[in-house]
C-alpha cells in the first residue's frame, strides 16, 4: 500500500470531478502558473488513490506541466459497482481513454503514467488506442504477473474480502503490515481511503495482478515513447524485470536511488525531476 505523506493537495491543485462519457471520476487537478507545456494523466496502483501522487504535484507544475491524478472506478472517491466484471481490465482501459478525451487535449498531446496496477491498466489503454497519448511511463509496473509472494498476498486479501467487512480486513492488515514512518498522521486518512474502496474492485484487480500476461512485445510494436521508472528495490516485481522490459521496449530507464515500490511517495522530488526530464526530452509532435 502506498502511503502518501499527506492527503491534502498543495495550493497548485484542486480536488474536483472529471465528468466523462463513462461516468464521473474524482481527480486532483494541478495547474502551473504559466501556460502548461503539456498535461499528464496519472493512474494509481492497487489499493491506492490519486493522493499517492500528491507530493509530485508541486514539482511537476513547477516544471511547467499540468498534472491530473485520478481515482479509477471503485477507488477511494470514484464510485463503482459491486460487480467484479465492471473492473475487467478492458473496462478500466476504456475509462482511461474516456478520461483522456474529457481532458480536452489534442491527439498525441497527453502524457500517461501508471503506477504498479495503474501501469498495466495504462498499457491496456495504449494497446487499445494510443492516439491520445504522447508518451507512457510505467512506474514500478512489471511486464506480467506479480511475484509468487505477492500473488499469495493478493489471494489472502481477496479471500478475506469475500467474508469480512472492509473494517475487519483493515484491522487485520494493521497487524500483518504495521504502519511505517511515511504514514499520514495517525493513519486516519489511510483508513478512510481503505474503507471507501469497493471490495469488488480490489478482488477483480487483484486477480488481474496475479494473472497478467506479458504484453511487452505488443507495446513495443505501438512505437509510443516509453519510460520505465522504478526504485532501486521492489518486492512486487524484481528490478531486473524492469531493466529487461526497458531493453525490450527501447525505453528510457530511470532508477530512483533510495526508493522501493513507490518512488512517488518515497522520493518525490527526484521522481518528478526524472519525469519532467523525460517529457522535456521528447521531440515535438
Amino acid at each position: 500500500m502506498s502511503r502518501p505523506p499527506t492527503f491534502a493537495p498543495p495550493p497548485c491543485a484542486r480536488a474536483r470531478v472529471l465528468a466523462t462519457e463513462r461516468g464521473d471520476f474524482a481527480v486532483l487537478d494541478a495547474v502551473p502558473r504559466n501556460p502548461a507545456r503539456a498535461t499528464a494523466l496519472l493512474l494509481p496502483g492497487y489499493t491506492g488513490s490519486k493522493e499517492d501522487f500528491v507530493a509530485l504535484l508541486e514539482p511537476l507544475t513547477g516544471a511547467g506541466y499540468r498534472v491530473v491524478a485520478v481515482d479509477g472506478r471503485g477507488q477511494f472517491e470514484s464510485q463503482g459497482t459491486d460487480r467484479q466484471e465492471s473492473y475487467a481490465q478492458g473496462e478500466l482501459a476504456r475509462d482511461v481513454l474516456a478520461q483522456a478525451a474529457a481532458l480536452g487535449e489534442g491527439p498525441g498531446e497527453l502524457h500517461l503514467l501508471g503506477h504498479s496496477l495503474g501501469g498495466q491498466i495504462a498499457r491496456a489503454a495504449v494497446l487499445s488506442d494510443a492516439s491520445p497519448f504522447r508518451s507512457l511511463t510505467l512506474m514500478s509496473s512489471g511486464p506480467a504477473e506479480v511475484v509468487a509472494a505477492q500473488r499469495d498476498k493478493v489471494k489472502m486479501l481477496s479471500d478475506a474480502l469475500s467474508v469480512l467487512s472492509m473494517d475487519e480486513v483493515w484491522q487485520a492488515m494493521q497487524v500483518l503490515d504495521p504502519p511505517q514512518d511515511a504514514d499520514t498522521g495517525d493513519g486516519a486518512d489511510l483508513r478512510r481511503r481503505w474503507l471507501a474502496h469497493n471490495p469488488a474492485q480490489l478482488i477483480a484487480t487483484g486477480a488481474q495482478l496475479a494473472a497478467e500476461p506479458d504484453r511487452v512485445d505488443e507495446l513495443a510494436a505501438v512505437g509510443l515513447p516509453v519510460h520505465v521508472l522504478s526504485g532501486e528495490r521492489d518486492d512486487v516485481w524484481p528490478v531486473e524485470l524492469f531493466d529487461a522490459m526497458a531493453r525490450r521496449l527501447g525505453a528510457r530507464r530511470t532508477t530512483i536511488a533510495g526508493a522501493e515500490h513507490s518512488p512517488n511517495t518515497a522520493r518525490p522530488q527526484e521522481t518528478a525531476k526524472a519525469l519532467a526530464a523525460f517529457w522535456d526530452g521528447l521531440p515535438a509532435v
